[in-house]
């Protein structure tokens, strides 16, 4: 299995000079932990994470150092803490460059590069534009089933009203991000991690009354203690 057998496709992006206040209401909003940063063209230039916004001077929660601390920091870092505590737009806050991948890395590959950078998602990129993104819970798919490709927002050519039906589903405000959905011969397959019992069932009730849906087979996990989104 590759990259882009298991990427969520419908990625959430802003540009550069979005404000630091929408951000976060687009994090919370869509119940993610991160939002790639594109320009103009549609590439990708940057990423903000929650931990970037962790240390602002809004909330109060900007770093704080003793005196003598502080001479043992390098300027330098004092310097882009102060921008990441008081920045005003993305371009301030993103981490760049992007540790990316391409569609066809290999998910071992992927895997292994997750975790010597110690990071919990990493955009797909295909001639410079973002076309999907891999986080932790979309390998753990991989991992439940490897015999199976899951796919994400690709339904059978023959399933057009479901189709429709299933993108509408994923526009409502309570539709969590990490759900993939395989739609076969009239069979729907979830796979993905959500965040309560309530959301699973939420998910099941609005599948089983799209036209056309003739059994469901239900993979999706609740973890209560992870972290939403990506």
């Amino acid at each position: 299995m590759h990259a882009t057998d298991v990427m969520v496709s419908n990625v959430i992006t802003v540009r550069s000079d979005t404000s630091v206040g929408t951000i976060a209401e687009i994090l919370l909003a869509n119940r993610i932990s991160a939002v790639p940063v594109v320009d103009e063209a549609g590439e990708l230039v940057g990423i903000v994470s929650e931990g970037d916004l962790i240390h602002r001077v809004e909330a109060g929660t900007e770093r704080h150092r003793s005196w003598w601390l502080e001479l043992l920091t390098g300027s330098e870092t004092l310097a882009h803490e102060f921008i990441k505590s008081h920045g005003r737009k993305a371009a301030d806050l993103m981490t760049c460059p992007v540790i990316t991948v391409k569609p066809d890395m290999p998910l071992s590959e992927l895997a292994s590069l997750l975790e010597k950078h110690r990071i919990k998602r990493v955009p797909v990129v295909d001639n410079g534009k973002i076309v999907g993104i891999v986080s932790r819970a979309n390998l753990i798919q991989a991992l439940v089933n490897p015999q199976h490709k899951i796919a994400t927002d690709k339904t059978d050519e023959n399933s057009a009203s479901c189709d429709k039906a299933l993108a509408q589903l994923r526009a409502q405000p309570w539709w969590p991000s990490d759900v993939n959905v395989v739609v076969r011969d009239g069979t729907v397959e979830l796979w993905g991690i959500v965040a309560s019992e309530v959301e699973k069932d939420a998910i099941r009730v609005a599948v089983e009354v799209i036209p056309g849906v003739q059994s469901i087979s239900n993979n999706l996990s609740v973890n209560k203690h992870m972290p939403n989104g990506w």
